[in-house]
Formats: C-alpha cells, sequence, structure tokens
C-alpha cells in the first residue's frame, strides 16, 4: 500500500466566533465574525438572526477584505496641499478635533447656519440629526435625497410607511409579487430569500424594469418599461382595474379616506380640502342614517357612493374624484401603450392578472381582531398580491407621484397590510400626523427650535425665513420642492458655491463621495470644492470629512476624522432610525468592536461625542457642565430622547426587572445585545399581526413598545390633503404665496391625487438630439464605494461597459470590442459598449460607482477600476438645461426635491477606441499610497 500524506481533515477553525451585525451593505444581516489568535479569520451568517437567518451573501463574506483593505485610512490628517493634491499630514486626534472645535465654535457662537452638516450612507441619523440639532445649524440631512426620499415620502404621506426598511411582501402568503425599478444592491439577501419561497411555492413574479438584470432576470415575466413612465403604466393599470370593477370597496370604505367629502365649492377658501366635524374628525356619509359622520365614529359605515349637499353646492367623496380621474381615456392602455413602450394588450393582461389572484385566490385566516371603531372581525381576509419597488421609479423628477401610483394601485386592491399583502414593519405604520414637522430657527449659541427634518403639513411648515428666502442651505421645504423629507444633499456643494441662497463657511461630511460618484456632475463639483474667490481664499472656505477609507473625496478636504471599519466600532441599527425589523417582530441590533483598530481612528459617533463635549454642546452636557457621555457606546446605553425610550429597546431597566421597549437605562445593556447575538426581537401575536393601522391589539402592543406613545389608528390617504393645500396656495388662497414663475408647477405636479407628467429633462432638451434614455444600477457586489478596493469583490467588478439594447447595436454597427461617445446636454464620455438583448430598445446602461479616479482607494494608477470604469455621472448636472429665463432650475423631483439620476436622455455614437476611457483626470496623491500587488496574510499558527 503506498503511503498517503497525512492530512488534518478536521482544522481548527477558529478560537472563538463574536456575533455582531454586517456592514458590506444596508440589508443588515447578522454575522458570526471566526476568531483566530486575535484576528478575523472568516465570516459566516447568522442561523438565528430575524434578517438573514444565516444566509450571507458573497458581499457579506467578503468584510474580511474590507476590513484589512489597503485603503484604510490610519490617522487623521491635516491637507498641507492645495485641495485636490491629497498631499496631507498626520496628526493626533487632539489636535485634529482642536482645528475641528477652532473652525465650529465661532460658528455655533454667532452663525450656527453657517455649518452644512451632511451624511452619506450612515446608519445613525438619530443620532447625527441630534448632534446636529444641538448645535443649532438648520443644514443638516443624510443621503436620502439623492437615494430614495420619493419611495419613503409618497409611502409616509399616502399609507403611512413604504417598502424595504418600512415594510416586505408577505412572503409565505403572497401569490403574485409584482417589483418596479429594483436593482441587487438594496435589501438583497432578504429579497434573494424571499423569492426563493415565492418560486418554490410556484407563485408569480413580474419584473418591471428597462433593463433585465438580477431579480428582473429571474422573474416569471419581465416588462422592459420605458424609463420615466411607470407611473403612466401603474394607472393604466388602475383604469382598466376599475373599469372592471376589480378594486375592493369594503377595504376602501373602511380604511381609506375614498369616502371621505371633499370641499366641492369653487367659492370657498377651503375647495378640495376634507370636510371635517367641529372636533376636527373627517366626515363622511354613513350607510346606516345616511347623514355626516366621524369617520372613526363607533359602528359608523362610510359610504362611497353618497355625496352630501350643503348651501347648494354638492360635495363629493374622494372615490367620486378618483374613479372620475382615472377612468378618463387619458389613461387607457392605449393611449400610453407607446410611450410606455408596453403594449395596449399585455397592460391588461397584467391587470386582469391583478385582479384574478386578488379577488379569485383571496386568504382568510380564522384570526379574530377587533378594528378601531369597535367592531370585532372573526377573520382577516388577504388579497394575496405584493408590490415591492426602489430607486429605479424613485430617481425621476415624476418619481414622487409614480411612487404614489403604485400605492394607490396595491390600496385599491385591498392588498396592504392584510394576508398575501404588503405588510409594515415597526415601528411602522405611523401616520403622518404623529412625524414632527420641519425646523429651521437659528438662534446663536443654542440648539436648533426642533428637528431638521420631518412632514410638512402645509404651506406653514416650509422652512422659510421671514424674508420668504430659504433658511437651509440646500433648499430643502421651500416652494421650489416643499416636501423634501430628507433634504437635498446634491444641491448642497452647488448651492453653497453659488451662494444661492448664502455662503458658508465649514462643510462637514461623513461617508457621502461627493467628489466622485455620489455626486451629479462630478467634473463641475470637484471644481467648486477647489474654486477660489477674488482674495485667493477657498469659496467654502473649510471643508471636514469623515470616511474609513481614502475615496476621492479625502483629496478635496482640509481635515480628515478617519473612521474605523465596521467591525472595529460601536454601531446602534435602532426603532428611533433604520431598525432590522420585520412585519411579525420589532428588532434592533447593534454592532461592537469584534476587533480594537491597529491604527489610530475612531468610530465617526465617537468623534462627533468628542467634538461635543470640546464644544459643550447643549443635549450633550450636564447642568455642571461635564460631558454626559465619553463616547458612543456610552451614548447608545445612557441617552434617551424622552423618559424610557433610548436607542435600543432590548433589556432595558423596569419595576420588576429587565424589560423591552419602554424602560430606563441599563448599563449592561451592550453586554446582553452582545449574549444574545448582537439584535434583540420582540414577536407580535399572531391576532395583532396583520391589518395593523387598524387593528387595536396592534396599536395597543405598539404603546407597550414605546412605538406610539398612545394607539395611533388612521386611515389610508388616497388623496393628499397636504399637497391640496399647496396647490391652493398657487392658486392665491392663505398668507405665504409661492414666487410667481413656480405657481403653475405647484399646481400641476402637487396634485392631491397621484399624476403622470413627463420627466423634466425631456423639456429642456430636444429629444431629437438625445433620443436614448441612461441609466445606472448599484451592482450587487458593491454598496458606497468600498467594492473596488475589496481584493475578493474587484474579481467581480473591476470594469464596467456601457450595454446597449440590439436595436441600437445593429443600427450603429457596434462589434464586440467597440467603443461609443456618449453624449449628453451637459457632457461627454468616451466608454466600451458590449451587447444586451434583454433591455428596452431605447435605454442604455451601465453599473454605477466602478469607474474610480486614479490615485485613490489605494489602486495602481492603471488599475482597470480607473482606465476601463467609468461613471455615467459626468453627463449629469445637479441643474437642468437653461431655459433662458435666468433661473435655476435643480435636476430634482419638484414635490420632494430628490435628486432625478434616472431622467438623463443621450446619444450615442460609435468612436475610435482610446487607450482608457474618457473624461481622464490626473492622479491624485493618497495619504495611504497603493496597496501591495498581493493581499494576503496568515491567520493562526
Amino acid at each position: 500500500m503506498l503511503d498517503q500524506p497525512k492530512l488534518d481533515t478536521s482544522p481548527k477553525v477558529s478560537d472563538e466566533v463574536r456575533k455582531t451585525t454586517c456592514y458590506m451593505c444596508a440589508c443588515r444581516c447578522g454575522i458570526n465574525v471566526h476568531m483566530k489568535d486575535g484576528k478575523v479569520a472568516y465570516i459566516e451568517g447568522n442561523r438565528d438572526h430575524p434578517v438573514n437567518k444565516g444566509v450571507l451573501c458573497a458581499k457579506g463574506s467578503a468584510g474580511i477584505m474590507q476590513h484589512n483593505a489597503p485603503a484604510r485610512l490610519r490617522a487623521p490628517l491635516k491637507r498641507v496641499g492645495p485641495r485636490g493634491s491629497g498631499e496631507f499630514e498626520e496628526i493626533s486626534w487632539d489636535e485634529a478635533l482642536e482645528i475641528a472645535t477652532g473652525w465650529l465654535e465661532p460658528l455655533r457662537q454667532e452663525a450656527p447656519e453657517k455649518l452644512a452638516f451632511f451624511t452619506g450612507r450612515d446608519q445613525s441619523q438619530s443620532f447625527t440629526s441630534f448632534w446636529a440639532q444641538n448645535f443649532g445649524t438648520p443644514n443638516y440631512a443624510a443621503h436620502g435625497g439623492f437615494c430614495s426620499v420619493n419611495m419613503a415620502a409618497a409611502g409616509i404621506y399616502t399609507m403611512g410607511g413604504a417598502f424595504w426598511e418600512f415594510g416586505q411582501p408577505d412572503w409565505e402568503n403572497t401569490k403574485l409579487f409584482m417589483i418596479f425599478g429594483v436593482a441587487e444592491d438594496h435589501d438583497s439577501n432578504p429579497i434573494k430569500m424571499g423569492l426563493g419561497r415565492v418560486k418554490e411555492r410556484g407563485a408569480t413574479v413580474i419584473g418591471v424594469n428597462p433593463i433585465r438584470s438580477g431579480y428582473n432576470a429571474v422573474a416569471d415575466e419581465w416588462v422592459g418599461i420605458t424609463p420615466g413612465t411607470d407611473g403612466l403604466f401603474i394607472l393604466a393599470l388602475v383604469h382598466e382595474l376599475l373599469r372592471a370593477g376589480k378594486i375592493d370597496l369594503r377595504y376602501l370604505a373602511d380604511y381609506t379616506n375614498a369616502p371621505v367629502l371633499v370641499n366641492c365649492d369653487p367659492s370657498s377658501p377651503e375647495h378640495g380640502l376634507l370636510m371635517r366635524d367641529e372636533n376636527g374628525k373627517l366626515l363622511v356619509i354613513d350607510r346606516v342614517t345616511g347623514a355626516p359622520a366621524a369617520f372613526d365614529k363607533k359602528g359608523v359605515k362610510p359610504d362611497l357612493s353618497a355625496s352630501y349637499e350643503k348651501d347648494g353646492v354638492t360635495h363629493r367623496p374622494v372615490m367620486h374624484l378618483l374613479a372620475e380621474r382615472y377612468m378618463g381615456e387619458e389613461y387607457a392602455p392605449e393611449a400610453v401603450a407607446e410611450r410606455c413602450g408596453v403594449s395596449a394588450r399585455r397592460i391588461r393582461a397584467i391587470a386582469a392578472e391583478l385582479a384574478r389572484v386578488a379577488f379569485e385566490e383571496e386568504i382568510v385566516l380564522d384570526r379574530e381582531w377587533t378594528d378601531f371603531r369597535g367592531q370585532t372581525h372573526k377573520t382577516m381576509v388577504g388579497r394575496p398580491v405584493s408590490f415591492h419597488a426602489m430607486r429605479g421609479i424613485s430617481a425621476h423628477s415624476n418619481g414622487f407621484q409614480t411612487c404614489r401610483s403604485l400605492h394607490l394601485l396595491q390600496i385599491l386592491l385591498g392588498s396592504v397590510e392584510v394576508p398575501g399583502g404588503f405588510r409594515f414593519k415597526p415601528p411602522y405604520p405611523k401616520p403622518v400626523s404623529i412625524h414632527p414637522t420641519p425646523h429651521c430657527k437659528v438662534t446663536p449659541g443654542k440648539p436648533l427650535d426642533g428637528p431638521h427634518l420631518g412632514f410638512v403639513r402645509g404651506p406653514e411648515d416650509l422652512a422659510l425665513k421671514d424674508d420668504g428666502t430659504p433658511a437651509r442651505i440646500d433648499k430643502a421645504f421651500t416652494w421650489e420642492n416643499p416636501m423634501s423629507a430628507h433634504g437635498m444633499m446634491h444641491m448642497v456643494i452647488s448651492n453653497a458655491h453659488a451662494g444661492d441662497p448664502y455662503k458658508i463657511d465649514t462643510l462637514f461630511m461623513y461617508m457621502a463621495n461627493m467628489a466622485w460618484n455620489s455626486t451629479m456632475n462630478t467634473r463641475g463639483v470637484i471644481d467648486m470644492l477647489t474654486d477660489t474667490d477674488e482674495d485667493g481664499e477657498y469659496v467654502i472656505p473649510h471643508i471636514i470629512y469623515s470616511d474609513a477609507y481614502s475615496s476621492e473625496m479625502v483629496a478635496y478636504s482640509d481635515l480628515i476624522l478617519p473612521d474605523t471599519t465596521y467591525l472595529e466600532r460601536h454601531d446602534c441599527i435602532s426603532l428611533l432610525d433604520r431598525p432590522i425589523c420585520e412585519a411579525d417582530a420589532a428588532a434592533d441590533a447593534i454592532r461592537w468592536p469584534v476587533v480594537e483598530p491597529d491604527r489610530d481612528v475612531k468610530g465617526f459617533q465617537t468623534a462627533l461625542v468628542l467634538l461635543a463635549n470640546k464644544m459643550k454642546l447643549p443635549g450633550f452636557t450636564n447642568e455642571d457642565g461635564s460631558a454626559k457621555w465619553a463616547d458612543y457606546a456610552d451614548y447608545i446605553v445612557n441617552h434617551e430622547r424622552k423618559p424610557g425610550i433610548g436607542p435600543l429597546a432590548g433589556w432595558r431597566k423596569g419595576e420588576d426587572g429587565l424589560t423591552h421597549g419602554r424602560g430606563a437605562p441599563n448599563e449592561d445593556q451592550l453586554e446582553k445585545y452582545i449574549e444574545n447575538g448582537g439584535f434583540f426581537v420582540n414577536h407580535i401575536a399572531e391576532e395583532h399581526a396583520y391589518m395593523k393601522p387598524w387593528n387595536m391589539g396592534y396599536q395597543e402592543w405598539a404603546v407597550g413598545m414605546g412605538l406610539y406613545d398612545s394607539p395611533q389608528p388612521y386611515i389610508f390617504d388616497l388623496y393628499a390633503e397636504t399637497m391640496r393645500k399647496f396647490q391652493l396656495a398657487a392658486e392665491g388662497q392663505g398668507e405665504r404665496q409661492p414666487p410667481e414663475h413656480l405657481r403653475e408647477r405647484i399646481k400641476t405636479t402637487l396634485d392631491p391625487l397621484p399624476v403622470w407628467y413627463p420627466p423634466f429633462e425631456d423639456g429642456h432638451v430636444d429629444p431629437v438630439e438625445y433620443p436614448v434614455h441612461a441609466l445606472t444600477q448599484r451592482p450587487m457586489a458593491m454598496y458606497h464605494s468600498w467594492g473596488s478596493q475589496n481584493a475578493w469583490l474587484r474579481q467581480i467588478h473591476g470594469r464596467n461597459p456601457l450595454y446597449l439594447p440590439t436595436r441600437i447595436w445593429e443600427a450603429e454597427g457596434f462589434a464586440e470590442g467597440d467603443w461609443a461617445r456618449v453624449t449628453s446636454a451637459h457632457g461627454e464620455i468616451t466608454v466600451p459598449v458590449a451587447h444586451m438583448a434583454a433591455l428596452n430598445e431605447n435605454t442604455v446602461w451601465t453599473w454605477n460607482a466602478i469607474g474610480k479616479r486614479k490615485g485613490a482607494w489605494a489602486l495602481e494608477k492603471d488599475a482597470p477600476e480607473a482606465t476601463k470604469g467609468f461613471l455615467l455621472n459626468h453627463l449629469i448636472h445637479e441643474l437642468l438645461p437653461p431655459k433662458g429665463d435666468g433661473l435655476r432650475w435643480a435636476n430634482s423631483d419638484p414635490v420632494t426635491g430628490q435628486a432625478a439620476w434616472f431622467d438623463l436622455r443621450v446619444k450615442i455614437e460609435k468612436t475610435a477606441a482610446p487607450e482608457e476611457v474618457h473624461p481622464t483626470f490626473a492622479p491624485i496623491r493618497s495619504p495611504v499610497g497603493t496597496g501591495p500587488d498581493e493581499l494576503r496574510w496568515k491567520v493562526g499558527k
């Protein structure tokens, strides 16, 4: 017998497993970090975690490369060369905090608004908002304004919550799942798991997206829609459902404002507003008495068909206005088919299938529950049709109304918060009425007078100064975009540079790569960051930036506060912020330092605590002048937003021991989370898990958890009265009036019933000269900008072509290996192309954020990301092309101000292949240098 090699078939994998939360995307999956000799050996999914139940994608597994990336910043940095040169010197944290305080404290005492504090893909926005509010600046927001505020705001204004973090399909019961504009980067593990369960049960999946990649590639049916026409397509489905009578009339009567009376008196200053009784309660006609009654009166049965005559005027319910609009011929399939790129026959077929599944395959659960009118129901009836949507329909100038249209569709089917439909995740649902309104009153040396962000109820809530000019640097909550609930991060640098509405002194940003892939108008923004005035001083005098890695933005900053990796810090995924809840449970989670940093870095949130302590910010300082918290971990445990409510809901101190939801701070709380795998979860009883906005059992559970202070049942707003108030102002009613040039736009776009209008760029450029739509999608393997410096993920996406549909490919005579010149009204790029058949015939697209600036991210200057990777951002501008009226028109949705990334139109020409993509930028010097040719290390012996 030959000698066989002696192999250890059961090697020791790790010395210890430390459980925390992933940060390789926004899913916030639970992970097991295997440690060996004090180092990370490998990462796997945590099977006990409520989000991923052990599933972990390749991106999550690649966290080990993220943690060890050569691009990690190593110490605080002070700029010593010109902005953009990348010339820095390392300094101590004491010096860095001293410099930052020296810039910030005079502003706080004299003009707090001259600090613009904006954070990128941060997951601690309740904390960063708290810091900015106590500093006293109105200029704070996170990245939602250029990401998906249309989706979030449209959902909250319509039904009290939206997709993704706010809710999810009923994966176990849905029989028809329809997705709109969903790329692969958001919520990827839960969606992949859910799609697996849906298809395993034989349910149908329909994908609506110009591009058939990822989730759309595994859909049973793909609808390759023309970009920017999703709302028109959805309203055509609504038209067909109304025409066929396939809507849930009982659901609409009981749980929406469809039966609520609308003031139809054209001479009234309240024309178009909802009618109320003397107590301010919405009025419906009771089917039993035939008389007006408060919508929530015990025993009332709202009538969808009855009108109300008073003083010679007939007032009609919302349902009448809704049916009148959407049954009009303008929304008939034949009228919209050509613009949508979807045939009338197919629109009818999809509408018929939605109706068939919703009403012929209804689900009935034997679960007794009591509604807010006091009626007890023996069962829960479900319409097993569910929807999901993301940035694809949101990032258009008509995106807010498109998102509202989708909510209208699912509500008409009766498929929200029912078995088989869309379900809210705690702390949602929440009516608009309990959200804050935005605040902007600045008092030197004092905190802001309330939260920066919120949900306006009408013109009285706009963030305007006494003279009517914008109070915020981004012009959020103004007549230009009144309902901008997440701010407008993409406009901050442009407005600050232009001094419109005013100049700022310090731009303070976190994890927002605004000098490259997170900005529209990349070249222009770089110029704005480096521009000087007549005295040779920078137009934006000071820029403080924090990131974990040597991104492009680092080179354009004056002071760098280096962040840790996600395995080296405390984080709080809070019910006050962006929790990890599921529809059947409230849940939150932490990250904690499973590894101590080997560099002179601090978690950004801890850096903010230290800055607050140096400036003795209110809210961070005790009455005796001492600091309330030493670091972010101390804040997580001991901060109370209000008595008994803190950042974490688990293991708080109650009268009889530890409790959940409401309770006093517990000094051992973080240890309890660590012992439990890094998360807390509290399940909802079965009989309370559906019908949440109207189910009094759920409402009482939510009060006990601290989600509400009192029960908050409400009805869905198919008709958004807030928007009608802005229309009334544009018609001349009220004390606050919009500028003359905005009146018609407000009347057209802020319609209280969902409406469709063409994307704004269509009216600013010649569609004959620029006939092609151009889009980007974030790849599943990348989040933020980080994937391109991750040794494993780079092998998946090291370069990106521009994908062309068959029609354009053949018409222009393209062949494999060819390049194209792509031109917009704003700029020009030269890039490699590839053929893709499963693509809308008038659309081209590419992956976002693959292209990198030479010298950044510790990459070699000839790395494929820098020579063959590119950004579509060079073709996009934060402003629309001039109309000749002398005004600066933001390339944004007129309702929320969301960046209209996906309205871009271009022309394409075949061109000779250059050596690398154009435009080219000179290399920037990186404070971390270039990484090694091979990234390898040995863990353990």
